[in-house]
């Protein structure tokens, strides 16, 4: 198991105006059963009570947050610039991973719905860095602290962090606000990844937003 929050040099105080939540792939595709035929099977439970009965919760309490301190919301979800998805990376491909542009299943899903003005960028790789301008646009936000939440944990959201961490971003994971297919996936991923990044949670981040430096 982690302990939370975990000893990071990373572990400093937001700054206002400095600091903007990333949430992960919290699309349709991935979290209803009817569009993925994983999600029906026997291993399926742990993740799916994980996400809708933790992750999703704890994500709405960040966006609520974040929203109410005027700070920077980006969301990312997979999803083909084309509806053929002739754009999509070679291992998109091969995977046959295609969310058409435009399509049900590549929608965020309703409890986490983007509001006006906060930033969706599609991608059609597991690296947000890799298939979007997000780097660009966090940098026009002037933004230092990242903090970084959604599913996969050890796929998607690990690429985030790292690839945020060797930006120059110092970036937060919160981690009772993602989820991975089984508990050793999350764990392990943690422990691999907790160089890059402060591991911290829900509660403790929270506490953090409110105690946000000018």
């Amino acid at each position: 198991m982690f302990t939370l929050p975990h000893h990071s040099p990373r572990d400093l105080p937001f700054a206002a105006d400095h600091t903007a939540l990333l949430l992960v792939d919290m699309q349709r595709a991935w979290l209803e059963p009817q569009f993925d035929p994983h999600l029906n099977g026997p291993d399926a439970e742990y993740f799916l009570t994980r996400a809708h009965m933790q992750v999703v919760p704890n994500q709405r309490r960040l966006l609520s947050a974040f929203r109410g301190a005027r700070q920077n919301v980006l969301h990312t979800l997979i999803e083909s610039l084309t509806a053929d998805g002739r754009d999509r990376s070679l291992d998109h491909k091969l995977s046959d991973m295609h969310l058409p542009k435009g399509s049900l299943q590549a929608r965020i899903i309703d409890d986490l719905t983007p509001v006006e003005n906060e930033i969706v960028l599609p991608k059609t790789s597991s690296g947000v860095f890799n298939s979007t301008n997000i780097d660009y646009v966090l940098r026009n936000l002037e933004t230092r602290h990242l903090i970084i939440a959604g599913i996969v944990t050890d796929q998607c959201v690990d690429m985030a962090v790292r690839d945020a961490a060797d930006r120059g971003y110092l970036v937060t994971l919160v981690e009772d606000a993602c989820a991975t297919y089984t508990e050793q996936r999350h764990h392990a991923c943690l422990n691999a990844i907790k160089g890059y990044c402060w591991i911290a949670d829900t509660q403790t981040v929270l506490r953090r937003l409110q105690e946000m430096q000018p």
